[in-house]
């Protein structure tokens, strides 16, 4: 791999700048250009929590003014700058084999005025909770993976059914109810339209069991492999049946071990079976733990030329890409630490989140591409010259964004100003006493 000292400050400056150059374009002004690129430099440093007041602050700014007018009111593209990111991703990471990955994840919140937030469930946090839900497309290839397109799934009760909720919300009159399963439709057109280089959609069974979702990619002549729950019906030969009646049927000559990519503690190996139906386009696949038998997984297939048994393992096993960026999106870029509450602010927050993210993708393809395989000779000789405590440079594994995140963050923050802590330090002191003056008063008010 690219050695550590090789990650300087200019450097990564450098990868920073041209990731950003791909969408300074989209902010006409050059006031809100050099904010937003503040903006995106604070979403990588090693701030404890990344909101309009700590983003100013890192920036040098003595209010937080500027920094909340950059997701609310100032004037720039973010659509066009989504575009920007998904452009910048594939130029770098793009391949005619590459993954559309779709999945959503939510955004814990307090109160009710944040765009789109309810009570509802979200795999985030395994129950129902206060949030919001974000609806998400990745793209994945052999060189890595990044967040291309964003929605924000607005519930239809609760909030497209009241108009003057989302007017407050700033939600636009002609945003209309949407399933999440559309949302991703709606995205995934999007890459069609921009010419993405793909030639797959994974999604779970979330997706995978919305019937217009899989009629639109067949239409469309895209391959799929797209999870299912276990009571989905199939027709094979003998009749329509459910998907774990046919598991139960099978015998063992029916299974291959294959691994579907590596993990963090190895291949991540399963038993599989490829059952075919009356279709000779459509095929259930089954996945089996090796340490568990009864736990299995199904996913429904759709391959409009036919493709080995390894290639659709292959595609199943990519879809843990977007729980990986949102993974590191949360704990590296900032993807959960707004507090906007408007409808636009979410989607230019979300956009520049986006962008931080992309750049550790690309700044770590770009890091194994430095890195010459090694001879596979070579690579045991110096895993067996191991010296004491100090692992050969031929045995590093390839470095993390995380890493790569913390290295910008520690090489690049900016000095230390005293007089700048002690001003912020005093800003928050009146805030919060002005803010608790006013509580203060609204509870006399309520009390008489």
């Amino acid at each position: 791999m690219a050695r550590v000292e090789h990650l300087d400050a200019p450097r990564l400056q450098a990868g920073l700048d041209d990731a950003f150059a791909h969408v300074a374009g989209r902010f006409k002004r050059r006031e809100v250009r050099l904010r937003a690129r503040a903006c995106l430099q604070g979403l990588l440093s090693g701030l404890e929590r990344k909101t309009g007041w700590s983003l100013a602050e890192y920036a040098g700014e003595t209010t937080p003014d500027g920094m909340q007018r950059l997701l609310t009111s100032a004037k720039w593209d973010p659509d066009g700058a989504r575009d920007d990111v998904r452009t910048y991703v594939i130029d770098h990471l793009g391949d005619p084999e590459g993954v559309l990955v779709g999945d959503d994840t939510g955004f814990e919140k307090k109160g009710v005025c944040s765009a789109g937030v309810q009570r509802q469930y979200t795999g985030t946090a395994g129950k129902i909770t206060n949030c919001q839900i974000g609806v998400f497309l990745g793209y994945a290839t052999p060189r890595g993976h990044a967040l291309v397109d964003r929605e924000l799934y607005l519930p239809r009760t609760s909030w497209i059914a009241d108009a003057p909720r989302c007017a407050t919300a700033k939600i636009p009159d002609e945003v209309a109810f949407a399933t999440k399963p559309q949302l991703l439709q709606a995205m995934i057109e999007r890459a069609i339209t921009a010419g993405v280089p793909f030639s797959w959609v994974t999604a779970d069974e979330a997706y995978g069991d919305n019937g217009p979702l899989r009629r639109f990619l067949e239409k469309q002549q895209l391959g799929y492999v797209l999870a299912v729950a276990r009571n989905h019906q199939i027709t094979t030969g003998a009749g329509k049946i459910r998907a774990d009646l046919i598991a139960t049927k099978l015998g063992k000559s029916a299974w291959q071990r294959l691994s579907c990519g590596n993990g963090a503690k190895g291949l991540r190996r399963y038993d599989w079976a490829l059952i075919a139906t009356t279709s000779p386009a459509h095929r259930l696949l089954i996945r089996r733990s090796l340490r568990t038998p009864s736990e299995l997984a199904f996913y429904l297939c759709h391959t409009p030329v036919p493709v080995p048994l390894h290639r659709l393992v292959s595609v199943a096993g990519t879809r843990w890409t977007i729980e990986e960026c949102f993974q590191t999106g949360k704990n590296e870029a900032a993807l959960d630490h707004y507090q906007v509450r408007l409808y636009p602010a979410w989607y230019r927050y979300m956009t520049l989140a986006m962008l931080a993210l992309a750049f550790l993708a690309v700044t770590r393809a770009i890091l194994a591409d430095e890195s010459p395989s090694p001879d596979p000779e070579e690579r045991i000789q110096a895993l067996d010259t191991t010296i004491g405590n100090t692992e050969p440079t031929g045995s590093l594994i390839a470095i993390s964004a995380n890493e790569i995140r913390r290295l910008f963050a520690l090489l690049t923050r900016p000095p230390t100003d005293e007089q700048h802590i002690r001003h912020w330090s005093m800003w928050r002191l009146r805030h919060q006493t002005r803010a608790r003056r006013a509580h203060y008063q609204r509870q006399r008010i309520r009390d008489h």
